[in-house]
């Protein structure tokens, strides 16, 4: 069985770092452009600073550059890509595939290339192409099934990727263009707007309100956390987090928390996390979760808020001038929510007392109302005061007139004793040195086991024994990071793509990815929106497993024509694919 890798998001240098401490086998961070997270960019220096630190772990740096790229970009992309290679990065995250020319003519150093959800990779037909091409990675979408999972998997030599928990894009990754045909905002430029979380309402063609302004698009939080061992048996290398806007309070609990479920399993990376932290994934920021498509359509959406309501607390049985009572356990400065009228409304506790709580505000609270805590101000607390370290475990043996270290991974280094008077009380001074060696203390390392298998020790100061300690780790974690591989990226060749000819969907915003396609015997018969000023009536905006004519139990029935109808009376036509079991938002 493969070794399993955590992968966890990071915002910057300072999220990053408490992932790894956290468990992460592998973090996947944005540089200083064309990422698609444009609100989440690094400078070089703080990723070359992010890399060395992971590397003492053995845990792996991923950069995105999952943007498409007009043909200077381009340049500047692949310069950067050249940066990253040379401070050590393991691997880029691409969806222009202007950069898999430029690697398959030689102009990308040999650093591995991932292919990004963003390709819209949804098929085993797709993931058969870019193994076939020889991409190191394929990262799936997340619209597929656990049984259409397990299919890729067996077919295919290069690594699979899969989300496991975080915001889900209710359209097929790198297939949206609500954002730009809105305001010139594109996801594939990482400017999205986010549409899909903002009002709708669905309307007839003959002017029928049937859900009046709801957060129509909007879904629930994916958590795929009781699917693991599954998508472990099946092959899956890599099991990764969303979230590269989140703050770091939440990147440490969620890592926190898969890392606990991965435990039994053998990681990519090493170390031990030590912390006094119990994690809980529902104290943190959802939109309630689903496992999505992994057992096929379900319930995936949350029409009433994009926003946290959090966990139910139960409902008021009574209400005074200035306080409520719920038979619940709250706190001050918890932040409490309901919802009236449609619409979520909240509060801050200023005051608990048995029963009773004192609000902020008391507008809109009604006996028998359910309140919902989205915030829990004592376990965002512990969770921010949390020790969370990471260690690397190491044995210590004093043989031979030598210290020798041995890590985790059979990294060894051994330095020479240094010649001392024969000691008076030689059990005394082997009780010493076992003592003063096991002090680790704030390195990198905890101790796994220490053997002194020599009769007679040179007499040492204390001091001097505490300098051959730290010696002796600082050498065992350079010769960690000199012996640390960087797998390299395999010749990136052409092969047939799935599809004869290709629209605007191809994202194509570059000659050279226009190049890359045709290489592949794909024509490109138009280039990407991003290229227009003007979106043209008809042309397919998204095209999404969630689907309202389900959500409404309308399937198999009848209906006028449908239309999505935003706040400011903007109508989309909407069209349904039912043999695929899809819903497509079209230009109006």
């Amino acid at each position: 069985m493969n070794k399993i890798e955590l992968l966890a998001p990071a915002k910057n240098f300072e999220t990053a770092i408490a992932a790894i401490n956290s468990g992460a086998d592998a973090i996947y961070i944005g540089a200083s452009d064309f990422g698609a997270r444009v609100n989440a960019r690094n400078s070089l220096g703080d990723l070359k600073n992010l890399v060395d630190y992971a590397h003492k772990f053995y845990v792996k740096v991923h950069v995105t550059i999952n943007t498409i790229l007009n043909d200077l970009e381009l340049e500047k992309a692949i310069e950067l890509v050249k940066s990253l290679y040379n401070i050590g990065v393991d691997a880029i995250i691409v969806q222009d595939f202007g950069l898999l020319e430029a690697a398959a003519n030689g102009k990308l150093p040999p650093i591995q290339i991932h292919a990004s959800t963003q390709c819209d990779n949804r098929t085993l037909d797709k993931v058969k192409f870019f193994d076939n091409v020889g991409i190191s990675r394929v990262i799936l979408a997340r619209e597929l099934t656990l049984e259409q999972i397990e299919n890729i998997c067996k077919n295919v030599t290069c690594e699979i990727e899969t989300f496991i928990h975080g915001a889900l894009c209710v359209c097929y990754s790198g297939q949206c263009y609500l954002s730009y045909a809105n305001g010139g905002r594109s996801a594939n430029r990482g400017e999205c707007a986010q549409p899909c979380r903002k009002k709708y309402s669905l309307v007839t063609s003959d002017g029928k309100v049937l859900l009046s302004s709801q957060y129509l698009l909007s879904m629930k939080d994916f958590n795929a956390s009781e699917h693991l061992k599954k998508l472990i048996n099946f092959g899956v290398n890599s099991f990764k987090i969303e979230g590269r806007l989140k703050d770091l309070n939440y990147v440490k609990n969620i890592v926190l928390y898969y890392n606990n479920l991965l435990a039994e399993f053998e990681r990519s990376s090493s170390g031990k996390v030590f912390t006094n932290f119990v994690p809980n994934i529902n104290k943190t920021f959802n939109r309630s979760y689903t496992d999505y498509f992994l057992f096929g359509r379900k319930t995936c959406y949350n029409f009433i808020s994009p926003k946290f309501m959090g966990e139910e607390l139960g409902k008021i049985v009574k209400i005074s001038k200035n306080y409520f009572e719920i038979d619940a356990d709250l706190h001050a400065q918890d932040g409490i929510c309901f919802i009236s009228n449609g619409n979520i409304n909240g509060f801050l506790i200023n005051k608990v007392e048995k029963n009773r709580v004192y609000p902020n505000k008391m507008s809109g609270l009604k006996v028998g109302m359910t309140l919902y805590r989205n915030q829990d101000f004592d376990f965002e607390m512990s969770l921010k005061s949390a020790v969370v370290v990471r260690k690397i475990g190491v044995s210590i043996v004093v043989e031979d007139n030598n210290i020798s270290a041995i890590d985790e991974d059979n990294n060894i280094v051994t330095i020479l004793l240094p010649s001392g008077e024969i000691p008076n009380n030689p059990e005394k001074l082997r009780n010493i040195y076992v003592k003063q060696l096991s002090k680790l203390g704030e390195s990198d390392f905890y101790l796994q086991k220490i053997a002194v298998n020599q009769d007679i020790l040179p007499f040492l100061p204390v001091s001097t024994i505490n300098d051959l300690r730290r010696k002796l780790l600082n050498l065992l974690i350079k010769r960690r990071l000199s012996n640390y591989k960087i797998n390299p990226q395999k010749p990136i060749k052409y092969a047939k793509f799935p599809n004869d000819k290709m629209s605007y969907n191809a994202n194509v915003y570059n000659k050279l990815a226009k190049s890359f396609y045709s290489k592949c015997s794909c024509e490109i018969l138009e280039p990407a929106l991003e290229t227009l000023t003007n979106i043209p009536s008809g042309v397919e905006l998204m095209r999404t497993k969630h689907c309202l004519k389900f959500a409404m139990n309308l399937c198999q029935k009848k209906t006028p024509l449908l239309y999505l109808q935003d706040e400011n009376g903007k109508k989309y036509p909407l069209k349904f694919d039912c043999k695929n079991c899809e819903m497509v938002i079209m230009n109006p």
